[in-house]
């Protein structure tokens, strides 16, 4: 079958010799050339930019929140292990908390965009990937969870401290540091432990 393939070289050439018999005016009507027809996919989208304004900070950050309560009340319901559950229950508490005192935070700072009180469609899928996880699944899939969104977290407190715009914002991601740091270095301790092991949690 690949005799029969025209070198990509050879129709560029082709192609150009097309344009070079058709006037301005037809050139500039006629369509762009799609994807399959160069023969390549469409460049990826950029990545997301860093969160440094006080809004980007807080709405992410609010994001992170949400996505904390519903998974870990959905841990409450699913969980076959005790740690992982009290783990659960101090998630909920402890972001409950931390959300109220982000928007008092952000509002004091003077932000004036509304943030997020449900789920983005990232989260939200997440979320709906842990309630699919049989009973011997759930609980590594949720520490798993856990893990990622408490790096994600770190970081994005980190890099607001280093990079944003808003001083009296930075003085509450700086106090948030270490709270998200013990979460983050508690739930991998429960994940090297084996408190998300089927064996050692039964389904009930």
């Amino acid at each position: 079958m690949t005799r029969f393939l025209i070198p990509m070289t050879a129709m560029l050439a082709l192609a150009a010799c097309g344009e070079g018999d058709r006037t301005p005016e037809q050139r500039a009507e006629a369509p762009a050339p799609t994807a399959a027809e160069m023969g390549t996919a469409p460049m990826a989208a950029a990545p997301i930019a860093a969160a440094t304004t006080a809004g980007g900070y807080a709405s992410a950050l609010a994001l992170g929140d949400l996505f904390e309560i519903e998974s870990s009340k959905l841990a409450l319901e699913k969980s076959n292990s005790p740690e992982v559950k009290k783990f659960a229950q101090m998630m909920v508490d402890a972001h409950t908390k931390s959300g109220a005192d982000l928007r008092a935070s952000y509002s004091s700072a003077g932000g004036s965009e509304a943030l997020p009180n449900m789920l983005d469609s990232r989260r939200a899928g997440e979320v709906e990937a842990l309630r699919g996880k049989t009973a011997l699944e759930f609980d590594t899939a949720y520490l798993d969870a856990q893990t990622k969104a408490h790096e994600e977290v770190v970081k994005l407190h980190k890099d607001f401290i280093k990079e944003g715009e808003t001083g009296a914002l930075k003085a509450f991601a700086a106090t948030q540091v270490p709270t998200a740091e013990a979460h983050l270095a508690l739930v991998k301790k429960l994940d090297k432990t084996g408190a998300d092991e089927p064996a050692s949690n039964p389904p009930q």
